[in-house]
């Protein structure tokens, strides 16, 4: 889409549907595009930090307390994703088993392990 290639932005705003609910967040945050942000699979941190996340899913959301990994093209342990955040219950990043996210391989592309979700990610 000619949107994702050319439409640059200084905030995004990111949300999760799970029936007629919707949360929305916003990242402040600087682009030519999002192709240009996240196509090169570099990752790029962000800091909304772990309740924020959580709040796109609303009282649905589970994510374990440590590593908390956040940000585009975020990976641990061989998950990945697009746009999200990826926590552990040890203490380090080294085998993360609990994320929130906006795309990727796998059975749930948007949401939460087990929660799926309609994502929506608007840029301004």
């Amino acid at each position: 889409m000619p949107t994702y290639w050319n439409t640059s932005f200084s905030k995004i705003c990111l949300g999760m549907k799970i029936g007629q609910q919707i949360n929305f967040v916003v990242i402040n945050k600087q682009g030519d595009s999002l192709h240009s942000l996240i196509a090169d699979g570099q990752y790029r941190a962000t800091s909304l930090g772990r309740n924020t996340w959580k709040s796109l899913l609303g009282s649905h959301a589970s994510l374990q307390y440590n590593c908390n990994k956040e940000g585009f093209n975020t990976a641990c342990s061989g998950r990945r994703a697009r746009i999200g955040i990826m926590s552990n219950n040890e203490n380090d990043c080294g085998s993360c088993d609990s994320i929130i996210r906006f795309g990727t391989g796998g059975p749930n592309k948007c949401g939460n392990v087990g929660i799926k979700a309609m994502g929506l990610i608007l840029v301004n």
